[in-house]
């Protein structure tokens, strides 16, 4: 894991100035352009996909580290309102809806993993409403995401709208993260709740 992690930094650092080009190149673009194609190459595969949007995430989002490593099939709504830290991995079919509005953004720190099939999502729809009955038509809130420094949630997890996942903290398989954390907690289950601190 060690080694795998410093090929992909040294890898990285080899060829940074290309990416810092190619990215200065893309945020020439129209924002609609760029949104484009980083769903045109969602799914490129090998090196190449991996560059390609490293530079359209660097040249769309609020913020974007060095060393951002977003897989193939990663599904990113809004990515205008994405703010991304340094050596992140965002592993394959995962899935980040940032909200449209300013308020309701993704922010992940550095050192985070990210791994597959996992969902974090800033709406939320309401369910009760004083004068609109059915379901579909309720008002969605908009809130936040923060995922801190040095975390790793497991695969198939979902973070919810309006949670701080903070720093140190695991977050296990399958598990449904609907509150804020504590510093250096492992949590599991749904809704998630924490088990043990993280020695």
């Amino acid at each position: 894991m060690g080694n795998r992690t410093n090929r992909g930094r040294d890898k990285f650092k080899r060829y940074k100035w290309i990416l810092v080009v190619l990215s200065f190149f893309y945020g020439l673009f129209p924002l609609s352009v760029k949104k484009r194609l980083l769903e045109h190459h969602r799914n490129t595969l090998g090196n190449l996909g991996y560059a390609l949007r490293f530079c359209l995430l660097k040249a769309i989002s609020k913020g974007c580290g060095d060393n951002v490593s977003i897989a193939p099939g990663v599904y990113i709504f809004n990515p205008h309102n994405l703010i991304v830290g340094n050596n992140v991995s965002i592993h394959p079919m995962c899935y980040l809806e940032c909200g449209p509005f300013e308020e309701s953004y993704i922010r992940i720190d550095d050192d985070v993993s990210i791994a597959h099939g996992t969902t974090l999502i800033c709406t939320s729809h309401t369910y009760s409403h004083e004068t609109i009955k059915t379901i579909k038509d309720m008002p969605i809130d908009f809130k936040p995401i923060h995922i801190c420094n040095n975390v790793w949630i497991g695969a198939k997890s979902t973070v919810l709208c309006g949670v701080i996942i903070n720093s140190g903290c695991v977050i296990g398989a399958n598990s449904v993260v609907t509150k804020t954390t504590e510093k250096d907690g492992i949590y599991v289950g749904t809704p998630a709740k924490r088990i043990k601190e993280r020695k």
